[in-house]
């Protein structure tokens, strides 16, 4: 009996020493982390928690936080894409507001300060400060456009779309304006219907963005293509050019806020940086994708899908 409550003593104290050090090794493992993830957040360093350790709990507690640091770490770089990208906004802001603004208030003082002026002149002037007005009023509505697409407050219905109809009439809408600029016009669109799920205001939207993009950058490169084509899931529309092109470093920037295409393609132009966006917006609101590829002087691509609806 004697002999068998020395084994349970025994055996009960070695648990508790066992139990100890564990407890100790434990506290000094989260100790480590405690220190490594105050490091880690203080220097902004993209230094992951490593230990080696025989404790399931303390592993699994590992891989989240090492997840939590991967997504902090994400979340820092969207963040100062953001950021750049809003400081690049308010710069163009400001210039795309500023030089309509003052040519307007640059003819308002000579109307004002020259009333002999001639009749002709006069309308000269008085058909400036309506263009550069007009011009103000569309960069409004496209920020306006962006704000209420990226708060969800504008709504875009789905529908069954005929794709190859509103290609055909948006391409048609361009036509005296590709003849006058000397451009070849390449279409490829099948005769047969081609039915997506989208919505034909927010599609006019997006092929009026994409071809005047075309004819603004690559007209120099005298040809732009219109192309309609599908798989068994999806419809394809790619309008091409044969233009200056786009850096290779500066095609994942196309699409974000404000970025200007003037910095990449023809400096001679200048533009908002709203177009590309708003359309990758619409794309998106339709369950759609869209992307791009370039080769200066050889293929300048923007290409968007979307579900494919069969009859």
């Amino acid at each position: 009996m004697i002999a068998l409550l020395s084994c349970i003593v025994i055996i009960l104290l070695i648990c508790t020493i066992y139990q100890f050090q564990q407890k100790k090794i434990r506290n000094k493992n989260l100790i480590y982390i405690t220190n490594k993830l105050e490091q880690i957040t203080m220097s902004r360093s993209k230094e992951r928690l490593l230990l080696v350790s025989d404790d399931k709990q303390l592993v699994g507690l590992l891989v989240q936080l090492n997840q939590l640091l991967d997504e902090n770490q994400e979340n820092s770089r969207q963040f100062i894409r953001m950021e750049t990208s809003m400081k690049r906004m308010l710069a163009n802001v400001s210039h795309d507001l500023k030089t309509p603004l003052t040519v307007i208030a640059g003819y308002t003082e000579m109307l004002q300060s020259q009333p002999q002026i001639d009749d002709k002149e006069r309308a000269r002037l008085l058909q400036q400060v309506h263009d550069k007005t007009l011009e103000l009023i569309t960069l409004m509505n496209a920020f306006f456009d962006l704000a209420k697409l990226e708060s969800g407050d504008k709504d875009i219905p789905l529908d069954k779309v005929n794709l190859t109809e509103i290609c055909k009439k948006n391409i048609l809408l361009f036509y005296d304006l590709i003849q006058a600029k000397g451009l070849e016009a390449v279409i490829e669109i099948p005769e047969k219907p081609l039915f997506a799920l989208g919505n034909e205001e927010a599609l006019n939207r997006v092929l009026n963005n994409l071809i005047s993009n075309g004819l603004r950058y690559g007209a120099d490169g005298k040809m732009i293509s219109l192309k309609v084509f599908y798989d068994e899931e999806r419809v394809y529309v790619e309008i091409s050019d044969r233009g200056k092109g786009i850096n290779e470093t500066e095609q994942e920037s196309v699409f974000e806020r404000m970025f200007t295409l003037e910095e990449s393609r023809n400096k001679a132009f200048q533009g908002s940086g709203l177009g590309l966006t708003i359309t990758k917006r619409l794309i998106e609101e339709m369950q759609g994708d869209i992307s791009v590829q370039s080769k200066p002087f050889e293929k300048t691509s923007f290409t968007f899908s979307l579900k494919y609806l069969k009859r």
